[in-house]
């Protein structure tokens, strides 16, 4: 082994020591599964010790390896999104149907008691069964909303960068989202409860 390679893993091992533990805890705030944290994190250093010799020092090793890890969440995603099951999504025109009972026909909310369960959203998000049910309804979305969802709370996306990524204008975004996340309000309400 040359002594660059024998640097670099050296360098690699002290910061698996140093930052391991914060890119985990990012890591399983994102995808709320041990498992996937884990493997995400170990993905993270060996594209660190891969791609070691992109590395110029212009940021902080924190922040090279944070930029790596986001960028494997982001990856994890999309690779979930095409690999789920579409036949049980609801298709777009579904999704509006599923959504239009919010409104009456001059668009304004229907009046509804809030569910009680939604009071309590800061334990829900700390239970494991919980996030497995929003997981799978979060599924059951049509793909494009499932993507705006995912980009926006789980990797942070700017909505002009989705926008680009779904070939859409910003208007049709919000709706996307607001239409979004009253299907998941109601998923849950029905799954959950």
């Amino acid at each position: 082994m040359d002594a660059i390679k024998v640097d670099s893993k050296l360098t690699v091992e002290n910061w698996v020591n140093e930052y391991n533990d914060a890119l985990f805890s990012w890591a399983f705030y994102k995808t709320s599964s041990r498992e996937t944290a884990e493997d995400l994190v170990q993905d993270t250093f060996l594209a660190a010790y891969h791609k070691f010799d992109s590395f110029k020092g212009d940021s902080l090793p924190k922040t090279w390896l944070f930029s790596i890890l986001n960028n494997k969440i982001i990856d994890y995603y999309r690779l979930s999104t095409k690999t789920t099951k579409r036949t049980i999504s609801m298709s777009e025109d579904k999704g509006y149907e599923v959504t239009d009972g919010f409104f009456d026909e001059t668009e304004n909310w229907k009046v509804r008691a809030i569910n009680p369960m939604w009071n309590q959203d800061e334990e829900l998000l700390d239970n494991p069964d919980f996030n497995n049910v929003l997981k799978n309804c979060m599924g059951d979305l049509p793909e494009n909303w499932h993507f705006a969802i995912t980009s926006k709370y789980l990797t942070d996306k700017k909505a002009d960068e989705i926008c680009q990524d779904l070939n859409i204008t910003v208007s049709n975004y919000w709706q996307i989202i607001h239409r979004a996340k009253l299907a998941l309000k109601k998923c849950l309400e029905i799954k959950w409860v």
